[in-house]
């Protein structure tokens, strides 16, 4: 099993940075996919960015490439997405995830953090 639990979250003006964590407990992630995805109001979940553990392999949606970036820290066990200028569209909740090298599908999600970003 893997626990996560995001945290971070908050309201900030536009043009504005933050950052969203993800804490990972209960077994060893190194074959693992992390993953940062978002969801707005009346809207579907989006993809936002992805992080292999071990390797450190990046890929980003092109919505948020060139602003956020996504690290880890393994001896943490934590994921970090770095925001920069933040735009109103940007406001949603961000949920951590985790997957398996090799599935397709995410298994283990974080509840969620409240990201708010106001013009």
């Amino acid at each position: 099993q893997v626990q996560l639990v995001e945290s971070g979250g908050g309201r900030v003006q536009a043009g504005g940075s933050l950052r969203v964590s993800c804490a990972a407990s209960g077994r060893t992630l190194s074959s693992y996919v992390m993953g940062w995805f978002r969801q707005a109001p009346g809207k579907g979940r989006e993809f936002v960015a992805r992080i292999t553990w071990s390797g450190g392999i990046t890929v980003y949606a092109d919505s948020v490439k060139g602003r956020f970036t996504i690290s880890r820290d393994n001896a943490k066990n934590t994921v970090y997405l770095q925001m920069n200028s933040l735009k109103p569209d940007d406001t949603a909740v961000y949920y951590c995830a985790a997957r398996r090298l090799g599935i397709e599908q995410y298994e283990y999600w974080g509840q969620g953090t409240q990201v708010t970003v106001s013009s």
